[in-house]
């Protein structure tokens, strides 16, 4: 039955008395890029084009001094996207991923200059749609990681932006997509293709309306575990930082690109040009927040992320008026693989950079965006690992107010403040009743948003220049 299926195709007529095709039927395949190993869609780097992207500076938010000034971070980077698109519309070469939330994550700029693609018949009530869009918005996180994984390996760029929590149906897709280019830095013959760029907001801390189910930082720690060679992950604390953090990723290859960032207005922290060169050390002492006079700190209060930022610039403000005489260095960590030593990652900061920071026996507070054991993950290595004291996020969520989130997660201005004076080595009869009051301030800031549903005025309306101090007291 074998013998007589394969006689079947009359082998006589198409293999010559070597084996080989006849020459008119080898003729019929494909020579060059038309065969499919060669072809140049599936070696997307060899066609990939540098994006035309315009000067991110010229969407910077202007900060005369430090926490003055709100903005929406991601609006400012919306801005930015839609130029992107205008500068590259001959090259079609660039696109938005989003899972129905591109105006929800304040990124709507980019329908000034740009469409929704949508192949159906349109409606009346359809909003800035066309069928060459170049904005994909779908509510499926699975087909907005595939789409632009597909788009990249074919040699173009693009930005997958979504809700912090839901990248993690799809982390599984990102995680495979973190092997292959691993694997393909292996290979010659394979050239470099546009990184994986994703953006993370409404995040866990300031979801306001929408609740537990939508606070999970997970995909943090998804990344932390894949190779350096690969990873990235940026926590950018402000609108200029983000810009500068965001022109580099779109001009990087051959990574994933993890950047997190809240999308409601928030306090600003730096110039632009302070946010560039901060974002190029990766970790930087803030010095305006700092009380060490640049000499050796009593204790360093560490943050990555816009929320731990914000309670520890605001813990460091509160313990110049509790304890003057402590001596409070300020560290911002923007990105989060200089954290780990250069064996692990390429961007792990040296033993001596580390210790110019973080010093090499002081007690660090570090107030951390996600899951609070990813730093001790990161800082396994350094000098005495213990001392780092880490607050984040622990699983504690409900639909609530921005700081009652942090109280619950233990990681407020608050419990900060009483942390460091805890580990500090000022004398208990010292620390006891600040430690005490700041405890009050708790229980009195839950008091409040559990009556009026909405957090107190001094902590809301907090800024650096504020004086107004525990209790609502002038100072």
């Amino acid at each position: 039955m074998l013998e007589s299926w394969l006689e079947s195709y009359d082998p006589g007529t198409l293999f010559d008395e070597r084996g080989a095709l006849v020459p008119e039927l080898a003729a019929l395949a494909p020579r060059g890029e038309r065969r499919m190993g060669a072809n140049p869609h599936a070696n997307g780097g060899r066609l990939l084009v540098d994006l035309d992207l315009p000067r991110f500076r010229d969407y910077a938010v202007q900060v005369p001094a430090p926490a003055t000034v709100h903005r929406e971070s991601t609006r400012q980077l919306g801005e930015m996207l839609r130029d992107v698109f205008v500068r590259n519309r001959e090259r079609t070469n660039f696109r938005l991923f989003c899972p129905d939330e591109t105006n929800s994550n304040r990124l709507s700029s980019v329908f000034e200059a740009e469409r929704r693609c949508l192949v159906q018949r349109r409606l009346d009530i359809d909003d800035h749609v066309a069928p060459d869009g170049r904005v994909m918005e779908v509510l499926s996180e699975h087909l907005c990681e595939g789409w632009l994984e597909g788009y990249l390996l074919t040699g173009r760029h693009g930005l997958f932006a979504t809700y912090e929590s839901f990248a993690m149906v799809s982390a599984s897709m990102t995680v495979q997509h973190s092997k292959w280019l691993q694997e393909s830095r292996e290979l010659e013959w394979r050239a470099p293709v546009a990184s994986l760029n994703i953006l993370l907001t409404s995040t866990c801390w300031r979801n306001d309306h929408n609740g537990f189910s939508h606070q999970g930082p997970g995909l943090i720690d998804v990344m932390l575990s894949k190779r350096g060679t690969v990873a990235r992950i940026y926590l950018p604390p402000d609108a200029n930082s983000l810009l500068s953090v965001a022109d580099h990723c779109l001009r990087s290859r051959n990574y994933v690109n993890l950047i997190v960032i809240d999308k409601q207005p928030q306090l600003q922290w730096l110039t632009i040009e302070e946010a560039t060169e901060h974002a190029a050390r990766g970790a930087s002492r803030w010095s305006w927040a700092s009380t060490d006079g640049g000499g050796v700190p009593d204790v360093v209060l560490a943050c990555a992320g816009d929320t731990p930022t914000l309670e520890t610039v605001a813990a460091a403000w509160l313990l110049r008026q509790l304890a003057p005489e402590l001596r409070v260095r300020v560290v911002n960590v923007i990105d989060l693989m200089t954290l780990f030593t250069p064996d692990v990652h390429a961007h792990g900061m040296s033993e001596a950079q580390f210790e110019e920071l973080f010093t090499r026996e002081r007690p660090v507070v570090f107030a951390f965006h996600g899951y609070r054991y990813a730093v001790h993950q990161l800082v396994h290595g350094r000098p005495d690992p213990a001392r780092f004291h880490v607050r984040g996020f622990m699983e504690q969520g409900t639909t609530t107010t921005p700081f009652d989130m942090v109280v619950m997660n233990e990681m407020s201005r608050f419990h900060l403040a009483a942390l460091a004076l805890r580990h500090s080595s000022l004398a208990a009869e010292r620390t006891a009743p600040l430690i005490a009051e700041l405890e009050e301030r708790i229980r009195d800031a839950v008091r409040y948003s559990r009556e009026h549903l909405q957090d107190q005025p001094e902590v809301r309306d907090w800024s650096w220049t504020t004086s107004v101090g525990l209790g609502g007291r002038s100072q």
